[in-house]
């Protein structure tokens, strides 16, 4: 039987991730949605997230950079239930030397059922939702069977 978890209404933990070649969209992203963003705490990879400190002089927590750790970072942080959202504007047609990693941070936001944009569509859809602005009543998995 899955367990709720509730998300408060106040600030949501926001995690940005962006490949090399999408930083620029997700930076264009950040900045038309700056007044949402800066009301929820983010976190983010180490590249994208000291872009969004020096372009848009957003507090963001910095992992490592993806490829040294930081995707893992993000997942590891989706598991313990202190990430609300993921935005991860991942490039699907470059080949990324860490995307055992890349596939391991989609795979803990599916699991967890944390709420994932991997596009700017999706990502516009999910920043301009209600729901990121009162209370939600976020479905866990209960994987207590699972755990030795």
């Amino acid at each position: 039987m899955p367990e709720s978890t509730l998300v408060p209404a106040a600030q949501k933990c926001i995690a940005l991730v962006a490949h090399d070649n999408k930083k620029s969209d997700l930076m264009e992203w950040a900045a038309f949605n700056l007044g949402v963003l800066q009301n929820n705490m983010l976190l983010a990879t180490g590249t994208t997230g000291r872009m969004l400190q020096r372009e848009l002089q957003l507090p963001v927590t910095c992992l490592l950079s993806g490829p040294l750790g930081g995707d893992m970072q993000v997942g590891a942080r989706i598991a313990e239930g202190s990430v609300d959202l993921l935005v991860f504007f991942w490039d699907p047609l470059e080949p990324q030397p860490h995307d055992p990693d890349v596939k391991a941070l989609l795979r803990m936001a599916v699991v967890w059922n944390i709420p994932m944009a991997c596009n700017r569509a999706t990502a516009d859809f999910l920043i301009s939702s209600p729901l990121l602005l009162s209370a939600y009543k976020r479905r866990v998995p209960d994987y207590s069977a699972r755990r030795p």
